[in-house]
């Protein structure tokens, strides 16, 4: 990827391995089926969905893995038991999966539907 980024969530894409961009198109299409109403865009150089104006999930393709990024130790610790069969470990809110081991639809919408009541629940105060 070069120096500046990307500036679009395809050209992203566009710049990671075959299996990589496979993995991360099939995450893009659970998360939208999850929640429609989310604005795709880059942020810390990395694909993000927002939803109301806040970072929702980010994902991100490395050397030899993939993550989806809650943006939330506490969804993470709501999901622990859901999450146990994942690599979370590393600072914050990461969940690794390997592209021929995609994270299941089930899991991700999860952790996409509680990060909506989340920003839901701080957008009411």
């Amino acid at each position: 990827m070069d120096v500046a980024g990307p500036e679009s969530f395809d050209e992203y894409l566009s710049q990671v391995p075959d299996e990589a961009r496979a993995a991360l198109g099939g995450l893009r299409k659970t998360i939208k089926s999850a929640a429609p109403d989310t604005t795709e865009t880059i942020s810390y150089q990395m694909p993000t969905f927002k939803y109301q104006g806040r970072a929702l999930v980010g994902i991100a393709a490395f050397k030899d893995h993939c993550s989806l990024f809650p943006y939330s130790k506490k969804v993470m610790e709501v999901l622990e038991e859901d999450l146990r069969a994942y690599d979370t470990s590393g600072n914050g809110a990461t969940i690794r999966f390997t592209t021929d081991k995609p994270l299941p639809a089930g899991l991700v919408k999860k952790v996409v539907k509680a990060r909506m009541k989340e920003i839901e629940a701080r957008s009411r105060k």
